[in-house]
């Protein structure tokens, strides 16, 4: 993985996959993403083409509020229903839709930012790259996936300014810092 250089004339579009923030932050640090200072540093002195939230409605407490919250700081809110199966198996991603909005608007962007760990999205990155796109993933390093990190250009580890990045729970004051293979490696993410 090589440092990306940004420059303002940059044109960056940011894919946050909300659930996989949501739930890493609870896990380890029993606190909520703050996806505005997420926004503001996937941008980065950048000029925005557009930024996309992946939700899922399980109609629970305020997440209707949530959903106005993250459309107020500057995304796109995409919103899917929870599905439920027979046998009361609830399923809800948005893996697919995620994918097809990089793919459309790969044409109109040179940075191509997911906020997410999940390593599904290895091909997705590798897709962004083949186009001449350069690819950024910000998460959290415990829980983001090595084979994300051998597919992106540069990673932003979220775990390393939770105070920046993080709203309630333990959050110290650090340095952000780049993950690389090693790391993941010692920690045996895949």
């Amino acid at each position: 993985m090589t440092s990306v250089v940004k420059h303002k004339e940059q044109r960056v579009g940011v894919f946050v996959d909300v659930q996989n923030m949501y739930y890493s932050a609870k896990n380890l640090y029993q606190a909520k993403v703050d996806f505005g200072e997420v926004l503001k540093s996937a941008v980065s002195s950048r000029r925005l083409i557009r930024a996309f939230a992946y939700v899922i409605k399980a109609d629970v407490g305020a997440e209707k509020e949530f959903f106005e919250a993250l459309h107020k700081r500057g995304y796109e809110v995409r919103e899917k229903e929870l599905q439920t199966f027979y046998g009361g198996a609830k399923k809800g991603d948005w893996d697919v839709g995620l994918c097809m909005d990089v793919v459309r608007i790969i044409p109109k962007i040179d940075v191509m930012v997911l906020v997410s760990g999940d390593g599904d999205y290895q091909d997705l990155l590798d897709y962004a790259r083949s186009q001449g796109v350069r690819t950024e993933v910000m998460a959290f390093g415990q829980t983001t996936s090595s084979r994300l990190l051998e597919a992106a250009d540069d990673v932003t580890d979220m775990s390393a300014d939770k105070r920046k990045f993080l709203i309630g729970g333990s959050s110290r004051r650090s340095s952000v810092r780049k993950v690389t293979k090693k790391d993941s490696a010692a920690h045996g993410q895949d």
